[in-house]
């Protein structure tokens, strides 16, 4: 690793050895705290009984699915209006009044719907994804050249030839990054409900640490979503630049 690389390290390393000689110190004693080597020593056990390999499943299936699902609805949403100004319009007061909605707001509704599982979760993590699809998805059908739109109308392109041949191709590398939002929203969202209300996956493994007053526990599940949250954005970055190439960098100015 050169320098280079390994500057934006430094600073956390530090902040972590600090950290782990004042708890040595100071025989740190709490129920919230734990020295940086006891949260490894915890989160290699927690992986060598597979239980939080378990934990993950859970949560990835519940916000995998809910992302595919509401990431889906806001994309035929997007492109629909994007495409449609009076639909637009004419749906405008409907999204923005249901939109500031906090997705976790919806847990009574769902969980006396739907019960405590997977469909619960799944039907929120979706509501969550729809949003951020939607309105970016819109935002890259509107920027499309208009020339392009024009080529369209004169090859007498059909709405459903036009969406495939035209608008989805041209506003992809937007809608990548739209989705690379949503991913990261799907794992938060995920996780909020489980530690909120449903007994499933890495959000109700911290809150049985934390019932169990196992700081070193609780703050390796930490550790281990901020992971996996790290790795998923890091593949998702690599799939962008690896279909879209230069159109990837002006995806992420959106």
């Amino acid at each position: 690793m050169t320098l280079a690389r390994a500057k934006p390290v430094l600073l956390p390393a530090a902040a972590l050895l600090a950290f782990e000689l004042w708890a040595r110190l100071s025989h740190l004693q709490s129920d919230s705290l734990a020295p940086p080597s006891a949260i490894v020593v915890a989160l290699g056990a927690a992986i060598g009984d597979l239980s939080i390999l378990a934990a993950t499943r859970d949560t990835l299936f519940a916000a995998f699915v809910g992302l595919a699902a509401g990431g889906g609805i806001g994309l035929m949403l997007g492109v629909a209006f994007g495409i449609s100004r009076p639909l637009d319009r004419l749906m405008e007061v409907t999204i923005e009044a249901i939109r500031p909605i906090p997705s976790i707001a919806l847990l009574p509704i769902a969980l006396i719907s739907l019960g405590f599982g997977y469909r619960m979760e799944i039907v929120i993590v979706a509501f969550a994804c729809v949003w951020p699809m939607l309105i970016l998805t819109r935002a890259a059908v509107r920027s499309i050249e208009p020339r392009l739109m024009e080529v369209s109308r004169a090859l007498r392109l059909s709405p459903a030839q036009r969406i495939a041949k035209i608008v989805i191709p041209a506003a992809l590398p937007r809608i990548f990054v739209a989705f690379r939002l949503s991913a990261g929203i799907a794992l938060i969202v995920a996780v909020t409900v489980e530690i909120a209300i449903n007994p499933l996956g890495l959000g109700a493994g911290i809150m049985l640490a934390q019932q169990a007053l196992r700081a070193d526990l609780m703050l390796a599940y930490l550790v281990w979503i901020g992971v996996i949250g790290y790795a998923l954005n890091i593949l998702l970055i690599a799939a962008q630049r690896r279909l879209f190439g230069r159109a990837a960098l002006a995806g992420d100015n959106t």
